[in-house]
């Protein structure tokens, strides 16, 4: 069980499951020689050929539209984008075909593409290379959309799509691939769908998932020593959500904030907030928080005022609990 970051537990596990399954075909730009952008798939070429692992042509409709044909005559296509932002291109071939194929068929097909997206800001990328697209993507009957925040769920949830009859589209917080190591055991599934604690806390629950957990963390910290107890909920799987979980811990604390780095209107997190109104009204006792990024495109020079910090997460927590 070795202590890896995430792009390395990422690339340990697509080389584990394409060596147990060989339906697994992994096709994206850069993604052979180079070993992709940020090393994800680095030696994958050498180990499973050209036939398994297609270094695709510049255009990203062909590459999902193509995977999606894959799916359809039984293999396991795992296709990557170099960053999220640029995934616009499919679009089509993902709402309108990808997500609908098992209905459209009255389950008489599956679509098992696992759609790697590198997403969010923190690296410098400005405003075409770190955007947040899961709203879009969650607004989307038949997908599943995951974001992990750390290597051990990275290689456990990414295990758990590729084993699965789902379409994923899996966010993977490019700020985190070179983060903190953690032991990743091997064969580890995490199974999606399942929020987890990672805070016991009875005065303010937080919602995070993917890039902003390690923030909503640091927040929790800090306001401990003001004597918050912070509920602190990865959300780690954003459709479907794990409403049990969120609902549990909104009982015990009756305040809320959530954390997500995409734009306030209509994101992720005003989803979760209309839940939280409609579900748990008796259970608040203070208006609900949305510490997110600004409506206005990903700025370049400004990035770190633009990104959820953990200054602006203590406060909501603070007002929350004072209210």
């Amino acid at each position: 069980m070795p202590d890896l970051n995430m792009a390395q537990a990422i690339n340990r596990t697509l080389s584990a499951e394409m060596q147990r399954d060989e339906s697994i075909v992994l096709l994206g730009e850069d993604i052979g020689a180079l070993g992709g952008l940020f090393g994800t798939t680095e030696g994958l070429l050498e180990q499973f050929g050209e036939g398994r692992v297609v270094d695709a042509p510049t255009g990203e409709g062909g590459a999902i539209g193509t995977a999606v044909g894959m799916a359809l005559y039984g293999l396991r296509p795992v296709t990557e984008m170099q960053f999220a932002d640029f995934v616009w291109p499919g679009f089509e071939h993902i709402v309108s075909e990808m997500a609908r194929v098992r209905y459209r068929s009255g389950g008489q097909y599956s679509c098992p593409v696992v759609l790697r997206l590198p997403y969010g800001g923190g690296v410098g990328g400005g405003m075409y290379q770190s955007q947040s697209p899961e709203a879009y993507f969650c607004h989307t009957p038949g997908l599943v959309v995951a974001a992990p925040s750390d290597a051990t769920d990275a290689a456990g949830m990414l295990r758990a799509a590729l084993r699965g009859e789902d379409p994923v589209v899996f966010l993977e917080p490019k700020c985190l691939y070179q983060g903190s190591r953690v032991r990743v055991e091997d064969g580890h599934i995490v199974p999606l769908g399942k929020a987890r604690v990672r805070r016991q806390g009875t005065d303010v629950s937080v919602f995070a998932y993917g890039s902003t957990l390690p923030v909503a963390l640091e927040a929790a910290d800090d306001a401990a020593v003001a004597g918050i107890q912070t509920d602190v909920v990865d959300l780690r799987t954003l459709l479907p959500l794990d409403i049990g979980t969120v609902l549990s811990s909104i009982a015990k604390t009756g305040r809320a904030v959530i954390v997500a780095e995409s734009p306030t209107y209509c994101g992720y997190g005003a989803e979760l907030s209309a839940t939280l109104s409609e579900r748990a009204l008796l259970h608040l006792e203070a208006p609900i928080e949305r510490v997110t990024g600004f409506d206005v495109p990903f700025p370049y020079v400004h990035e770190d005022y633009y990104l959820p910090s953990k200054r602006r997460v203590v406060a909501a927590i603070e007002r929350v609990a004072n209210f």
